[in-house]
């Protein structure tokens, strides 16, 4: 009971401590923000990076299948 109640007073601290974090004002615009015509920053390509790893998932979840359907591997009966 004693380290359930320790493990709930850290818990708390660091979650009252971290919300300092996401209270900070934004920092100013450049120079050039606003003069006429308003051009977003960065182009990120974002729909590659997901293709990767939707298609690393759907390999890593076709391994196992493979493998627990030739019985190399039995499934995690761990879970609860």
């Amino acid at each position: 009971m004693k380290t359930n109640i320790i493990k709930s007073l850290i818990f708390c601290g660091l979650f009252i401590l971290s919300a300092g974090a996401f209270a900070q004002a934004p920092p100013p615009p450049p120079g050039e923000h606003g003069s006429g015509t308003n051009e977003s920053g960065g182009g990120a390509p974002i729909g590659s990076g997901i293709a990767i790893l939707l298609s690393l998932g759907a390999a890593y979840g076709g391994k196992k299948m493979y493998n627990v359907w030739n019985n190399k591997e039995e499934p995690d009966s761990k879970l609860p």
